[in-house]
């Protein structure tokens, strides 16, 4: 979570503080950190990303408390000539997506410039992983000519003044001098060309997701009308990012443009705030929550959370990253409710309650596991475009009308290791983890057409086949089942250190040293052996 800090006297323009707000600033699930007679510090949570700025969490509030009720909505004006964004074929491996927009008509002051920086900082380290999957860049629209380019150089081409310096540096000289650059330049690491925003005259604006111009990449209060631009790996998340920081900037009174994103034969038009139409169901979001509540009821409580509600269907502000589905909706409702409102009951019915077989056995494994030096892991079911691509996965089962970059069920557990190693190659070695998971197939015999599975997977790093094998031995012996091994072809495991795992003659998992491609596909920088099994092969028959 995060915690903001606004001015008590900015924010008291809007609401005046006292018992009854501090309550209700609680129950709309933004806890009060504290109150001074300076600022007031609040806990705001990962999914609401919409409510790190000022402006952004008053619009949000005033709708809670039933002073402006309803969907914000807001003039979003066409692109006008030049305010595209040429977006080269360079940067496709280096940081391939940008969204962007203009706002026009802006009156900056000292609050609110310290209010888009702390917000550009918070989405940073929240929502973009530290500048690894977002980075935001505000530049003052009257040093920049029009249309921009967005294009990777190789490092030794990049030259401009950083943000705070006064004079000329390379892209490597940033990265080995500057403070941000050498708090980011791991971002960059492994990389033959750096991506830069460039202008119609030749003027670099900024190198995401390091640092701006100092020229070209600073607002001030002479600011008027801004060039916002924010760049990544997925360019859904990147239009939700922006809608986020488009209607703050819409609260402070700027005027909306759009800008043409040409990616080749690809066209964009960003900003768009057309609001998402999800259908509900009153039987099912009172079943949900225990209410009998009517359809007057449920208007009335969705328009305090933002929303407009068009019998059965709800129009989700553009800018809310978190509502997926119905329960998310549902989750609202209870929020505008109140949970004190919530009358417990307990259950008509008496249960003794006894431990599930199958969940001492995995229990059990942990255990042995974690005796052995092992370290449990637990991650997401869903993988990227990108982990799938690395894998070479042709059987993968694609979600629709995925809201995020992580789009694919897995049907098997290595990609989700191979994400975690990755993303810890700097954490001391020997590295030795395992996961029970699910993974998911295909099924037509089954009413959803998707089968589940409970996997175990272990991984040693360093690690080699011999070591792994004597793991796979030990917990045969300890649930006394009879494993053999016969040598196979695995797409990441090297061939002639592969092979499957048979139980009864029936083939139920796989063992091998992960192939120096696949190594290196990931960023791993020491040797890797991996394990899966199906769990069955340890439950009772």
């Amino acid at each position: 979570m995060a915690i903001v800090k606004f001015p008590r006297k900015e924010f008291e323009k809007y609401i005046k503080i006292d018992k009854k707000i501090e309550e209700k600033i609680a129950m709309f699930g933004t806890p009060v950190e504290y109150i001074d007679e300076n600022e007031i510090a609040l806990e705001i949570f990962p999914n609401r990303p919409d409510l790190l700025s000022l402006h952004s969490y008053i619009s949000s509030f005033l709708a809670f408390i039933g002073k402006r009720p309803g969907l914000r909505e807001y003039i979003v004006n066409k692109p006008e000539p030049k305010y595209e964004v040429n977006i080269d074929r360079s940067v496709r491996d280096v940081r391939p997506c940008t969204a962007c927009a203009i706002i026009k008509n802006l009156k900056f002051d000292d609050e609110k410039i310290r209010e888009v920086i702390d917000i550009q900082e918070k989405i940073h380290s929240t929502l973009g992983r530290n500048r690894k999957k977002i980075a935001i860049g505000i530049y003052p629209l009257e040093k920049i000519k029009l249309p921009i380019r967005f294009e990777a150089r190789r490092p030794q081409d990049i030259k401009f003044v950083p943000l705070d310096f006064d004079y000329e540096m390379t892209a490597l000289e940033i990265l080995k001098q500057h403070p941000t650059g050498k708090k980011y330049a791991h971002l960059l690491n492994g990389m033959k060309k750096f991506p830069v925003f460039v202008d119609a005259a030749g003027e670099i604006l900024s190198m995401p997701p390091i640092i701006n111009s100092n020229r070209t990449g600073k607002i001030t209060e002479k600011t008027r009308d801004i060039f916002i631009e924010c760049s990544g790996f997925d360019l859904n998340v990147l239009k939700k990012t922006l809608n986020i920081l488009v209607m703050m900037f819409a609260e402070m009174g700027g005027n909306i443009y759009q800008m043409k994103l040409n990616y080749g034969l690809k066209k964009e038009i960003t900003p768009d705030l057309t609001p998402e139409k999800i259908k509900i169901n009153l039987a099912n979001i009172n079943k949900l929550l225990g209410l009998q509540l009517k359809e007057k009821e449920l208007k009335n409580l969705l328009e305090r959370m933002g929303y407009r509600y068009e019998s059965p269907f709800v129009f989700v502000p553009a800018w809310r990253v978190d509502i997926l589905h119905e329960v998310d909706i549902a989750e609202d409702v209870a929020i505008a409710y109140g949970y004190d409102n919530f009358k417990p009951e307990m259950p008509e019915i008496a249960t003794v309650g006894e431990y599930d077989r199958k969940e001492m056995i995995k229990n059990r494994i942990a255990e042995l596991l974690v005796g052995l030096g092992f370290l449990e892991i637990s991650s997401y079911h869903l993988l990227t475009t990108e982990e799938i691509e690395k894998l070479n996965e042709k059987s993968a089962i694609e979600v629709e009308k995925s809201k995020t970059e992580y789009r694919f069920l897995r049907n098997n557990l290595f990609g989700s290791m191979l994400r975690t190693l990755a993303t810890n190659i700097n954490a001391e070695y020997p590295q030795k983890l395992f996961e029970i998971g699910t993974v998911f197939r295909k099924n037509e015999k089954k009413e959803t057409g998707i089968e589940e599975e409970e996997r175990l997977i272990i991984a040693i790093s360093p690690g080699n086949f011999t070591e792994m094998k004597q793991v796979l031995e030990y917990l045969a012996k300890i649930f006394n089942i009879n494993t053999k091994l016969e040598e196979a072809v695995f797409p990441i495991f090297i061939e002639g250190r592969t092979a499957n795992i048979f139980c009864n003659e029936k083939n139920v998992g796989v063992i091998g040293e992960v192939h120096p491609a696949v190594l290196k596909a990931w960023h791993l920088k020491m040797p890797l052996t991996m394990l899966e099994i199906n769990l069955e092969t340890f439950y009772p028959k």
